[in-house]
């Protein structure tokens, strides 16, 4: 799959935002500790539970937020990711995909990109389980959900330094405990049905 920055500015993929602030003082520490990419992804992949596998939805979703709650889905794990890499001074990003939700619709999964060895690379740190075998990867992608495009699931190929708005905005408006995920789109805002 051939990505599509917003920008070749690599610096914008470095800027601090409402969803990833990665200038917040214990992501920083965090970041340096952990010193490596590959670190900072295990991290968040293995220490950050999925919400979905825990039983519980914190309601995080900015990367600080996440960090503290130590428990998102898939979009605050992202956010965490690429607040981690940021402060390691990597530029990182966030891709998504459509992916068939069990009960005849779709979820908006959230992922990221990083771009190491002059080029970007898909990583998800979702988070493994049975059937989920993600894996920091910067050749070939290993990510927890393959899609399967004979179910109308779909990689979007752009990536993003920010979460787009409408996204942000209904990251936002979740209620912590009540489950989480109905307020999610089912598609990558913008992007229409063939995007």
């Amino acid at each position: 799959m051939i990505l599509q920055p917003e920008t070749d500015d690599l610096a914008a993929y470095l800027v601090a935002d409402q969803a990833i602030d990665h200038r917040h003082r214990e992501l920083r520490r965090l970041a340096a500790e952990l010193a490596t990419p590959e670190a900072a992804f295990h991290h968040v992949r293995d220490q950050v539970a999925h919400s979905a596998d825990a039983g519980a939805y914190s309601g995080a979703f900015r990367a600080s937020e996440v960090l503290a709650a130590r428990n998102a889905i898939c979009h605050g794990k992202s956010h965490l990711l690429a607040a981690l890499l940021w402060a390691q001074g990597v530029p990182a990003s966030l891709c998504y995909q459509r992916l068939e939700d069990g009960e005849g619709g779709f979820v908006l999964h959230a992922l990221n990109a990083v771009h190491l060895d002059g080029r970007w690379s898909r990583l998800d740190a979702r988070g493994n389980r049975e059937g989920v075998d993600a894996r920091y990867d910067l050749r070939t992608e290993r990510l927890a959900w393959p899609v399967r495009p004979e179910l109308g699931e779909r990689d979007y190929p752009g990536i993003f330094a920010t979460p787009p708005a409408p996204l942000h905005r209904a990251l936002a408006q979740a209620v912590p405990g009540q489950g989480g995920y109905g307020h999610l789109p089912g598609e990558l805002p913008g992007s229409g049905a063939d995007g």
